[in-house]
């Protein structure tokens, strides 16, 4: 069973491999551009048969190169939300991804790919249908603009479609392989970051009728995000455009407290050589008194671009027969803190 994974190296791609290769699954064609070349370490602990450059894959894919792929899964993409080139942005999110899915149609090949929460924008409901979406960027509208015309050629429910396909939207994404993301890293890696340089972590200060550190934001870990595309490829009578989110709302102080905990205690089983007895995880008003959380002033930049609340609504996947347990914000950060640890 041949499968693509494009975006390969990238964050949520790579996973996906790792989590394919878990399974025992190799035969696995990756598709990236390593113009960034340190982001091939994402790939060089994983099996993979072949690994394409981008702007050659599509127009070979096309033509029926690879033979029969069973399933692509499509996470290549400029997830930059501050990019303004709209034409960058609309031909790497919405054009290639409309012609990779005519490929994908003509070969009878599954597609399973990446939208994208922005969609919502300044929404205060996130459901899948039309009424709640309200991109307030080039990103999010490049994302959504692909997800009406599935629905426009497919039905509502891509219903319409001969073979699998499966839009994921994904909310806030935190975990391993990340790194090479720069300023689009998650929250929890940048606060990683800056406890070790400066031994406390920022967060943004009040905006939007939320107090300091108060947004709230669906944060769900990588190995859940990954659990459930494998779902999807293990269900391939499972068609439909799918919030792919905790379902829990939690604000960023959450993450930022999760944070400090974590790097305590890790600093803690330094000195103490692995006796963790001494350790009390602080509370929010201890680690905002004792300097370990900061409050820096709202971006001028971000504003009137910036979701201040996201929550995933799962009916779809649930009535889809998805049961999967979503890791709290505590759980997964700590376990990702502890994967930080363990490669440095």
């Amino acid at each position: 069973m041949t499968i693509v994974v494009t975006g390969a190296a990238g964050f949520i791609g790579s996973n996906i491999v790792k989590g394919l290769n878990k399974r025992g699954i190799t035969d696995i064609i990756a598709v990236d551009d390593l113009s960034d070349g340190d982001k091939f370490i994402n790939l060089s602990d994983l099996q993979i048969i072949d690994y394409v450059d981008h702007q050659d894959f599509y127009e070979l894919f096309r033509a029926g190169a690879y033979g029969h792929v069973e399933a692509v899964f499509h996470e290549g993409a400029c997830s930059d939300t501050m990019e303004t080139d709209g034409r960058y942005m609309m031909d790497n999110n919405y054009t290639t991804t409309a012609s990779l899915q005519k490929s994908c149609a003509l070969q009878n090949t599954r597609l399973i790919y990446a939208s994208s929460a922005a969609t919502y924008g300044g929404s205060s409901e996130f459901k899948e249908t039309p009424e709640y979406e309200l991109p307030l960027n080039v990103y999010g509208y490049s994302k959504l603009l692909f997800d009406q015309r599935m629905r426009a050629q497919y039905g509502k429910h891509f219903q319409g479609c001969a073979q699998q396909l499966v839009g994921f939207r994904y909310f806030n994404v935190y975990g391993p392989r990340e790194q090479h993301k720069g300023r689009m890293a998650s929250v929890a890696f940048h606060q990683h970051n800056q406890f070790k340089e400066h031994g406390r972590v920022k967060l943004f200060g009040e905006y939007g009728g939320y107090d300091a550190g108060a947004q709230m934001r669906d944060f769900v870990y990588i190995d859940d995000v990954v659990e459930v595309n494998l779902w999807f490829l293990d269900h391939p009578e499972k068609s439909g455009l799918f919030n792919l989110g905790s379902g829990r709302a939690q604000p960023f102080n959450d993450v930022a407290l999760s944070v400090v905990n974590a790097e305590r205690a890790h600093l803690e089983r330094q000195e103490n050589l692995g006796d963790t007895l001494r350790h009390k995880n602080l509370t929010l008003t201890e680690a905002v008194g004792q300097g370990y959380i900061e409050y820096i002033d709202f971006p001028e930049a971000l504003i009137g671009k910036y979701q201040c609340y996201t929550q995933a609504d799962l009916t779809a996947l649930r009535g889809a027969g998805c049961s999967h347990a979503f890791k709290s914000v505590e759980e997964g950060v700590s376990a990702y803190m502890s994967a930080l640890h363990r490669n440095n």
